[in-house]
């Protein structure tokens, strides 16, 4: 077995591509922030033992992992990222619990009540929005349309990825504006595991620095 490994526009980000099906075409992404999410998933739950381990995404045919700073040297993690995929898929296991895969990326997924515009907006991040950014690695999450903005989700390597934000803002709104006039601006929005993760990070960093609360 022969792991292709590349870079992200997300210098905390690498993308492994195992020469077999992740999570397979037509499933989606999973995203694993944290070793409770990756319960869900065997081969996650190793990965984050590899010391230095942030975050793990899974796409149709790959593997992001985020490490935890730039102090964490690849040099060193990547030989035990590659054994721990490679010797996982060799076992044959199933590399999502039972009951855990996707069934498609259900955030596009176009409902009787979505009025033109809103089909219009997921029809376009489906088809040429997230085949772009899952070819770097990670994805965007559709989380709903108000007042003219775009509400937008971003995982895998584009999770504070610096140049994410240029993307989102010049590139996906661009076209989406282009496409559908009501569009007005995009944003990222975040959700309460990602605070929640956010806020734990920041105390932790307090707690090593030594500064107070």
């Amino acid at each position: 077995m022969f792991i292709q490994v590349q870079e992200t526009p997300n210098p905390l980000t690498l993308k492994f591509l195992p020469g077999e099906p992740v999570l397979g075409p037509g499933r989606g992404t999973m995203d694993f922030t944290s070793v409770s999410a990756a319960k869900r998933s065997p081969l996650a739950l190793q990965l984050f033992r590899v010391d230095g381990v942030k975050s793990i995404f899974f796409g149709e045919d790959f593997i992001t992992v985020t490490k935890a700073d730039e102090e964490t040297d690849w040099a060193v993690m990547k030989p035990e990222i590659f054994a721990t995929i490679m010797d996982f898929l060799q076992t044959g296991k199933a590399i999502v619990n039972d009951g855990e895969v996707p069934d498609g990326p259900m955030d596009t997924m176009i409902h009787p009540e979505d009025d033109d515009t809103v089909a219009m907006i997921k029809e376009l991040l489906e088809s040429r929005v997230k085949p772009m950014v899952q070819e770097d690695g990670g994805d965007i999450i559709y989380k709903g349309f108000h007042d003219g903005i775009v509400h937008l989700k971003l995982k895998g390597s584009c999770t504070g990825c610096p140049s994410s934000l240029v993307t989102l803002k010049s590139g996906i709104k661009n076209m989406l504006q282009f496409y559908v006039p009501e569009v007005v601006d995009v944003i990222e929005v975040k959700d309460e595991e990602d605070l929640v993760i956010e806020s734990a990070l920041e105390k932790m960093e307090k707690n090593f620095s030594g500064t107070p609360d």
